[in-house]
Formats: C-alpha cells, sequence, structure tokens
C-alpha cells in the first residue's frame, strides 16, 4: 500500500474509532458465518472492532469469497484483542512506533501486556491469542489458522491468507 493510502488509512480508521458510525451487527449477520458460541465471543470485541471485521467480511463477499474458513476468520481475526482492549491512544502509539522504531516496537511486543508495551504487545500477540480463544469454541482448524497468521509479514502462497490480509489492509 502506497503513503498516501496507508495514510488515508489510518486517518479513517482514527475517525471511525473516535465517532463512529458504529452500527451493531445484527446477530443474523453473524449466524451464517459463526455458532452462537462464536457469536458471543465476537461481541467481545470494542464496537468499533466488531464494525471493521464486518466490514472486512463484506469486502470479501462482495468480492465473490464464499469459503466458510475465510468469512469466520474475517469476522474474527481481531477477537485477541478482546482480551486486553486497545484505547484510541494505544492504537496511536502503536501506528506512531511501528513507523518511526519499527525494530523497537517489534522488540516491544515481547514479553508481558503491561505498562508502555501492553499495546505493543497485544498488536503481535492479538493474532495468537483469537487463534486460541476461538479454536477451543469450535472454529474450524483452517479459520483458525487464518486468525492466527493474518499479520504474517513473511511471503506465502496460501491464496486465503493473502485475500484475508489484503481486504484487512483495505477495510
Amino acid at each position: 500500500m502506497s503513503l498516501p493510502s496507508r495514510l488515508a488509512y489510518r486517518i479513517r480508521q482514527f475517525r471511525l474509532a473516535f465517532f463512529g458510525p458504529w452500527h451493531p451487527v445484527p446477530d443474523e449477520a453473524l449466524s451464517p458465518h459463526l455458532s452462537p458460541t462464536l457469536i458471543t465471543i465476537f461481541r467481545r470485541m470494542t464496537p468499533s472492532e466488531q464494525a471493521h471485521s464486518f466490514a472486512v467480511l463484506e469486502h470479501l463477499r462482495d468480492s465473490g469469497q464464499t469459503d466458510p474458513a475465510l468469512l469466520a476468520a474475517a469476522l474474527l481475526h481481531d477477537v485477541g484483542k478482546s482480551l486486553s482492549p486497545l484505547s484510541v491512544l494505544d492504537r496511536v502509539l502503536i501506528v506512531l512506533g511501528k513507523r518511526f522504531f519499527p525494530r523497537a516496537a517489534k522488540r516491544w511486543g515481547d514479553g508481558e501486556p503491561r505498562g508502555l508495551r501492553r499495546p505493543f504487545v497485544v498488536a503481535a500477540r492479538h493474532p495468537a491469542w483469537g487463534a486460541d480463544l476461538v479454536a477451543a469454541a469450535g472454529v474450524s482448524p483452517r479459520a483458525c489458522d487464518l486468525i492466527r497468521r493474518h499479520q504474517d509479514a513473511s511471503p506465502t502462497d496460501d491464496a486465503l491468507l493473502m485475500t484475508l490480509q489484503q481486504a484487512d489492509d483495505f477495510e
């Protein structure tokens, strides 16, 4: 993604985090893709994260995607953040840290989620936390794998993973 596109994306994210709109995602829109237990887990995310995840799902569906594991992963890819919710200030710290101090931000993502490191640890570990959370609730192994790897930066030939990453970056 180009720098201007990335900047526009971050500005849109910041505006939405502060001002919404957050329309609750109806259970009827979730139930084709998630079991009642997984819907309960989805609801643990903040309203802005629920809206983002639903936007990722809609983006994928609008582009013709129908794979059940991909669509479930779209809805649940950020659910690990619910274990240590991030404020808007935390999110700003993450973005600025990764932009201006990328090596340090990576280091800050190690360790326990405490103090000033907490936002970086959550950013780094939420995919694994989320995958563990939804695996215990019965999500498919393929969806669990997509959730666990949705932030992997290493090249992959996994078409579904690349599709999820692109939709996540777009929304």
